[in-house]
């Protein structure tokens, strides 16, 4: 990947003066506020006090507002409302602009101050709009952060010291802010009664700060050379090698993992764990140091002002996607190159509009521009299918059956013959369509998965299948931690439909994404700790994730997931020493997975049997499933055999692959299960408990008429509070279904050496000894 950079010269400034006299005029002032408007126009203001608009569409800059003269811009930033691309549709767009003398100023759209207010004692260093637009921050170089209205009314002051702030920034969910004193960035809560979070963070005097939406990490650039990574509780995560000169800006991607990072005539494009993509230097001309990036809002350009009164717009160009024998590189911003490793042929595929993003896989490329979206299949590539009306495209998935789009209004979700299959809404959707990102949203073979960012425990599961009521109707899936990344698994039969995802706490579960019952938690099964990323196979249900120093693949994620036995037996851990730090997954496809380290890409290969396995199981073939088991002779294959065997019904064969893999307990189970009546009420619970699956198999004997069964179930789960409500239930039709359920309890409570405490059964107790007492 590399970056393009274009200097936009300040001689081509039109206003009242000429070229020249305006070149004259202003070529001495900095240029350090910056901004875009929209996609294509980018607001800039310097000493002068005039506010220029700069055209991606015409080339060119026309001044819309002169400033007072004894208003001496600091920082400007715009808050867009009437879409990402629209430059404010609905006029509802709004300018801030701050100054040196502790003043800023609320413009609207046709850049009439709607609010000039006098907010510090001294300079305004920072003024933000919160990323949920609800009000706007101001810093001051008289160490004070106060918090607004979007209509310029006092909210809140949050930080109140001697020390002056340099640079402050909101966190992506507008909880949080923070900024930077001298050599220390700190951390301020907005929840009342929350402490700050401080630490020293560069030798010398720390200059610029971002925050990711996408990674929910901090970058900041300091005097001391280098730029760093933090994650949110101020741990280190990446320093950088020290540059020549100290870094004056850095700016998070809002769409992709990217950070830009400026020094003096220096314009570095990095990823967001900090290794670097591409170095820009500016050797003729010289325009000296950098500074406030911006990035434009759908991720595709930045743009910077430099102390030489230069304006700068730059972009990435070479970007690339490898599927299977299908390569995607953008060669410009209008063009993509589409190559066929296989045969060499290759295709150059020109657009009339800018190219936004694009996904490649499963034969298919998609391609978005700024109106529309084109689908590519690798066999007709010379007549693309053209979706028109699609603008502000942030993600593209691409799956087997289907692909998602996200866009700013909504997800939609296409086949690739280009019609809309499903456009999914669930309560508050509208509103939270901002704030999604690819690791809030999965597209499975036929499942999309969504979190809910109001509360980010719920997972809401569409279902993909043409007809099913969970198209409009989700599914809900309700976790104990907040979801960080999830992952809905790609391939698989309609039955085999599994959702991954890694929390809070950095620990990985897996449930089934079809026949959920409720928000219940016990169908959410833990099978791995300490996860940073996590990606399905393409083609199987092989799972990958990544720890700091390792990385691990689960065989059988899925129908393994209720037997930690299982888990342990199908699960591998291998070491990353030798790949280096932060690395990360780029694709997982057949049996080749590949990792990405500093650039670098890292092909692996997994166990080619439990692949082919897999494929096997797939379609049924149990004695071809078999001979591969006896082939590779490995334990992972014959517990992966024996979970999904047992999941059939196929008794003899997970009775074989047990035996193989040595769980001689489970071994006992299954001909205690083939001595029961085939198909029977008794046969089917037992197979749902050896399935985990504790609520389905006493559903299964209740449905059955079979009480005692139930009752029974429930004694040997030790839940003693369900056994006695079954039993409570059903007292008229078998009265002794109580009787023995205390005795028991008791029995229980005997080899406990403990006194009844359980207030369900105290009363029970007590008229007992009654009853014997007066007998």
């Amino acid at each position: 990947m590399k970056l393009k950079t274009r200097i936009c010269k300040k001689s081509s400034i039109k206003n009242s003066e000429t070229a020249e006299e305006s070149s004259k005029s202003t070529k001495n002032y900095p240029l350090s506020c910056v901004d875009w408007s929209s996609n294509e126009e980018i607001y800039f203001v310097s000493d002068d006090h005039q506010i220029f608009k700069w055209s991606d569409v015409s080339r060119d800059s026309v001044e819309v507002a002169k400033l007072p003269d004894d208003f001496v811009p600091t920082d400007l930033h715009w808050l867009l409302l009437g879409g990402r691309s629209s430059g404010g549709g609905k006029g509802s767009d709004t300018l801030l602009i701050c100054s040196n003398d502790g003043r800023f100023v609320i413009l609207n759209k046709s850049a009439r101050v709607e609010r000039s207010i006098s907010a510090h004692a001294a300079a305004i260093s920072s003024g933000r709009w919160s990323p949920d637009g609800a009000g706007l921050l101001t810093a001051g170089e008289d160490g004070v952060i106060k918090i607004w209205s979007r209509s310029g009314m006092l909210r809140s002051t949050v930080v109140q010291n001697e020390e002056s702030i340099r640079c402050a920034r909101w966190a992506p969910n507008s909880t949080s802010i923070v900024f930077c004193q001298g050599g220390h960035i700190s951390i301020k809560p907005l929840a009342a009664n929350s402490k700050l979070i401080r630490w020293r963070a560069h030798d010398g005097l720390v200059l610029s700060l971002s925050w990711s939406t996408q990674s929910n990490v901090i970058a900041s650039g300091g005097e001391d050379f280098r730029f760093k990574i933090w994650d949110a509780q101020g741990a280190n995560l990446f320093t950088s090698a020290a540059e020549e000169y100290a870094i004056t800006s850095v700016a998070f991607n809002p769409e992709n993992d990217y950070l830009l990072v400026g020094t003096f005539n220096l314009l570095k494009l990095c990823h967001s764990n900090g290794w670097s993509y591409n170095t820009a230097r500016f050797s003729s001309p010289r325009v000296g140091s950098l500074f406030n990036l911006s990035w434009s809002p759908d991720g595709t350009q930045a743009t910077c002002g430099t102390s030489t009164g230069q304006l700068i717009v730059a972009y990435a160009i070479e970007q690339q996607l490898v599927s299977g024998n299908l390569k995607a590189t953008s060669k410009s911003r209008k063009s993509i190159t589409l190559k066929d490793i296989a045969t060499g042929t290759q295709d150059i595929l020109d657009f009339p509009q800018r190219v936004v993003s694009f996904g490649l896989g499963y034969g298919h490329l998609v391609v978005a521009t700024t109106n529309q979206v084109h689908i590519y299949n690798e066999k007709y590539i010379n007549t693309p299918i053209i979706i028109d009306g699609r603008n502000d495209t942030r993600v593209i998935e691409v799956g087997k059956k289907y692909f998602m789009i996200l866009d700013a209004l909504s997800i939609w979700v296409y086949t690739y013959t280009g019609r809309l299959h499903l456009n999914p809404r669930y309560p508050g959707s509208q509103a939270q369509i901002p704030l999604l990102t690819w690791r809030s949203l999965s597209l499975g073979l036929d499942v999309l998965a969504v979190r809910d960012n109001s509360d980010p425990t719920v997972l809401h599961l569409f279902d993909l299948i043409p007809g099913a009521s969970r198209q409009y109707d989700p599914q809900s899936l309700r976790a104990k931690q907040q979801l960080v990344q999830i992952a809905a698994c790609r391939a698989g039969s309609p039955e085999d439909q599994f959702v991954a995802f890694i929390d809070s706490n950095r620990e990985l579960f897996v449930s089934e994404s079809r026949n959920l019952n409720g928000e219940r938690t016990d169908e959410i099964y833990k099978i791995g700790t300490q996860l940073t990323a996590i990606l399905w196979a393409s083609e199987t249900n092989i799972l990958v994730g990544v720890h700091d120093s390792c990385y691990s693949i689960w065989y059988c994620p899925g129908e393994g997931a209720s037997d930690p036995t299982i888990i342990a037996l199908t699960t591998i851990t291998l070491d990353t020493t030798e790949f280096g730090k932060h690395i990360t997954i780029e694709s997982f496809e057949e049996s080749v997975l590949t990792f990405r380290s500093a650039g670098a890409l890292l092909p692996v290969n997994v166990n080619m049997y439990c692949e082919i396995l897999h494929r096997a199981l797939f379609e049924g073939q149990w004695q071809q499933a078999l001979k591969i088991c006896r082939m590779g002779q490995h334990s992972s294959l014959w517990a992966t055999l024996a979970a999904v065997a047992t999941r059939k019904h196929q008794l003899q064969i997970s009775e074989e692959a047990y035996s193989a893999a040595l769980q001689i307990d489970k071994v006992s189970y299954l001909q205690h299960l083939k001595a029961l009546t085939p198909s029977s009420a008794e046969q089917m619970a037992e197979n749902s408990l050896m399935l985990g699956r504790m609520l389905e198999a006493e559903t299964i004997l209740l449905h059955g008429k079979k009480i005692e069964q139930a009752v029974g179930l429930a004694l040997r789960m030790h839940n003693w509070r369900r056994a006695l409500e079954i039993s409570q239930k059903h007292k008229a039709e078998q009265p002794e279904l109580v009787p023995r359920v205390l005795q028991e309890r008791r029995r229980y409570l005997k080899a406990l050496q403990r006194d009844e405490w359980d207030p369900l059964y105290l009363p029970l107790v007590a008229k007992e000894e009654a009853d014997s007492t007066s007998e």
